[in-house]
């Protein structure tokens, strides 16, 4: 038996090993993002195997994958050469620290392959555990770049309705997504949300002009209003994954870049989600939109998903400056992890970029995006459907009772039951206040689109028969 076949085989537990999975997950996991009512009451679906595209539960039920995990899984479950290369690398040397002049060799290769992926001059890799502490970290570099530069008073970072960038104190308190924004503290005197960017031509009768113009001279009042000389930097997703898959406006990127510059301001592109082929290419910042940031922040894809990994790519001016300036009584960069640059996951993520590039895996993701947007394109036709968007292998279909809009309790409670009807279909939609959120594995073929978008529009109708029925969305 294959490794393969063997993953995927593990399904199918008998009930009295199902039935203690559920009961010790019951009463020991806090799950991220659980709802706290149901603690202790839950009937989680467990995974126990994956191969390809989809994933097996421990009754044995297949699914096909339709959220990458959470946004990570890019070149598919089961890819040997990625377990193979962790293993070689855990029996060389498993781990060892990464702290001061102290290096290892598959950490140094994956800085100068990130390196060369990158835009412009973001050469310089610093190494984290993921995209939260990635997203901290590039904070944390442009406060320090600003004060090396005698500018200790711009801490000010803006962000954006919507966004969502992690859930460290300072990239929970960066994300704008209202609904996370719960019972625990948040950083608010000197984080700022600008409007969320979100432009989707076929739900509104502002055109993308008038809405890049409305976005932009928000966001100069921002500026002039906190000042543009306590401002450290702007942090934004190139496509808005969690909140909602939203895309602004062409140009959007481009004007931001410019303000940014002209204030001096640093640009960090969040690309936790869309880089590593996502939107078609390794780095969207450039190759999508055109513009080349200060530091570019990456998780998920990186690894796909095999190994927690992160990293933030920094240009070498923030780096030269950092270095030129440093404090001769303390000169420490003092911020980084235990696990940063982690052998076996860096082994991971080299394995990852090698298997990309040989399948042209962006190049798949460029052939197929347009056709699995056009496919769930089509399920606009249905009365419950409010809008359908994204961008190649992102995208979002909102749910919504015929008269209403947004995240209302009968809204939510229809998208629900959308997503249950999914799963009983073998689909795994990521659902979201009103919202099923999708990003497939990179490897997705036509048919299995094909099968997304028919499992997606049975539980659609299956759903509005319930809503006429009387049955569905009650709040």
């Amino acid at each position: 038996m294959t490794a393969q076949q063997h993953s995927a085989s593990r399904g199918g537990r008998d009930d009295a090993v199902h039935g203690r999975l559920l009961a010790d997950d019951t009463r020991h996991v806090l799950h991220p993002w659980a709802d706290l009512s149901t603690l202790g009451k839950q009937d989680p679906l467990v995974i126990t195997g994956a191969e390809g595209v989809e994933v097996v539960d421990s009754r044995g039920r297949r699914y096909l994958d339709a959220i990458g995990g959470m946004w990570c899984v890019t070149v598919g479950y089961g890819r040997e050469e990625i377990v193979e290369a962790m293993a070689a690398q855990a029996r060389a040397m498993p781990y060892f620290t990464p702290f001061g002049d102290v290096a290892n060799e598959p950490a140094i290769e994956l800085a100068a392959q990130l390196a060369a992926l990158a835009p412009g001059d973001l050469n310089r890799v610093h190494f984290t555990t993921g995209g939260s502490t990635a997203v901290e970290s590039a904070v944390r570099v442009a406060h320090l770049y600003h004060a090396a530069l005698g500018r200790p008073g711009r801490r000010h970072v803006l962000s954006r309705t919507d966004a969502y960038h992690g859930s460290t104190y300072l990239a929970a308190s960066l994300s704008g997504k209202q609904a996370d924004r719960v019972r625990f503290r948040y950083e608010d005197t000197w984080v700022h949300h600008l409007e969320s960017p979100g432009h989707d031509a076929d739900d509104t009768s502002v055109s993308a002009a008038e809405r890049l113009a409305g976005l932009m001279a928000g966001m100069e009042a921002a500026i002039d209003r906190i000042g543009a000389e306590n401002i450290a930097c702007f942090v934004a997703e190139p496509v808005l994954a969690s909140g909602g898959v939203l895309v602004p406006p062409p140009g959007y990127h481009q004007a931001t870049r410019e303000l940014c510059g002209r204030h001096d301001i640093l640009y960090i592109s969040d690309e936790v989600v869309t880089g590593f082929g996502r939107l078609g290419h390794f780095f969207a910042s450039q190759d999508r939109f055109g513009i080349v940031p200060d530091m570019i922040t990456t998780a998920k894809g990186l690894t796909s998903g095999y190994q927690p990994l992160g990293a933030v790519l920094i240009s070498d001016r923030i780096a030269g400056t950092l270095a030129e300036t440093a404090d001769p009584d303390k000169p420490v960069f003092s911020n980084g992890f235990t696990y940063s640059g982690h052998p076996v996951a860096c082994a991971a993520a080299l394995a990852n970029i090698e298997l990309m590039r040989r399948e042209d895996i962006c190049g798949h993701v460029r052939d197929v995006g347009p056709y699995f947007m056009d496919r769930l394109r089509e399920l606009r036709s249905s009365p419950i459907v409010a809008a359908v968007r994204g961008d190649h292998l992102m995208a979002c279909v909102e749910c919504r009772v015929p008269g209403e809009s947004g995240p209302t309790p009968r809204n939510m409670a229809l998208a629900h039951r959308v997503d249950t009807y999914c799963e009983a279909g073998g689909l795994l939609v990521r659902p979201y206040e009103n919202l099923c959120i999708m990003s497939p594995p990179l490897v997705v073929g036509a048919a299995e689109i094909d099968r997304i978008a028919g499992v997606m529009a049975d539980a659609l109708a299956r759903a509005e028969a319930d809503l006429r029925s009387g049955t569905a969305a009650a709040g």
